[in-house]
């Protein structure tokens, strides 16, 4: 997937083909610090619902964003919806598609319809994403506010209670940015090229979304709710840019709880150095697999 839609139509669709292993499983766990043994541990992924490890989310939404570089290069990626019907195995091949859905004049925006899928056809992943075209200058104006801001409902179970909350600080190295590149073939010279960058208004290449979700994935996965946490949805918006060396803190509250179904919602959010929200949405997680041992 390397020729790009010079000029955008509703209908246009594009795929491209990876084979993701446990090597670049265990890569991305690392880049992102998201170690949960449902990615990189065998001996636990087999006592859980999965029965072998499976591929990051937030790697999936990697491929995807990459996959609309290629075609709209230049653009900025504002919003993100991700739901993971099926798990994805390593060494299994799979299609990443997208499609162009709907164009706003006005604004320059362009929705796409993404999906990942696996060889037996099955979603792995699929969601909505909202880009803005080369010709936008500066970062769009994205409204901060669509997110639940304080817990809904739910009695507290697997020691998990409304209002809990986690949080991490992370710098990530420019070295850093171009594993990423290298590990998902972003393409995107908003991403590879400075000056490119610059040029569009911004004060460098900004972090790829990815890396930004990469640090919610870590704190669902790792702390809060923990190790065998089963993503399930996701939906993101970007109202600012965040760059490399610059501190960027990620925190996840519990919103709802359900019990019943062993669900659980949080609010998501990354923040620059100044406060700045620069990453904000809500997870839904399964829980089942999480204390298992």
């Amino acid at each position: 997937m390397k020729r790009a839609w010079d000029l955008p139509r509703v209908g246009q669709a594009a795929t491209a083909r990876w084979v993701l292993t446990q090597k670049e499983f265990d890569h991305f766990a690392a880049l992102s610090g998201d170690d949960n043994p449902i990615h990189t541990d065998p001996e636990f992924a087999a006592r859980t619902r999965f029965g072998r490890p499976v591929a990051h989310g937030m790697l999936l939404f990697g491929l995807i964003v990459s996959a609309a570089g290629a075609r709209l290069p230049g653009a900025f990626l504002v919003e993100q919806e991700l739901m993971f019907p099926t798990p994805t195995y390593a060494d299994e091949e799979v299609v990443v598609q997208i499609e162009i859905t709907a164009l706003e004049a006005e604004e320059g925006g362009v929705e796409l319809t993404t999906f990942v899928l696996r060889p037996n056809g099955e979603v792995g992943c699929q969601g909505r994403a909202r880009f803005c075209l080369e010709s936008a200058r500066g970062w769009p104006r994205i409204p901060v506010g669509a997110f639940p801001r304080s817990p809904v409902e739910g009695a507290p179970f697997k020691g998990l209670h409304l209002g809990q909350r986690a949080s991490l600080q992370r710098v990530f190295t420019p070295e850093e940015v171009r594993t990423y590149i290298d590990l998902t073939g972003e393409s995107n010279p908003l991403y590879t090229d400075p000056v490119y960058a610059r040029a569009r208004g911004l004060d460098a290449s900004p972090l790829p979304a990815p890396l930004l979700g990469g640090l919610i994935s870590c704190l669902l996965g790792t702390r809060l709710p923990g190790h065998g946490t089963n993503y399930l949805k996701q939906r993101f918006c970007f109202p600012a840019p965040a760059y490399p060396a610059q501190g960027i803190t990620a925190e996840v509250e519990i919103i709802r709880l359900r019990p019943d179904k062993e669900l659980v919602n949080l609010r998501t959010t990354c923040t620059d150095p100044a406060g700045r929200i620069v990453c904000d949405g809500e997870a839904l997680v399964l829980v089942r697999d999480v204390g298992i041992r």
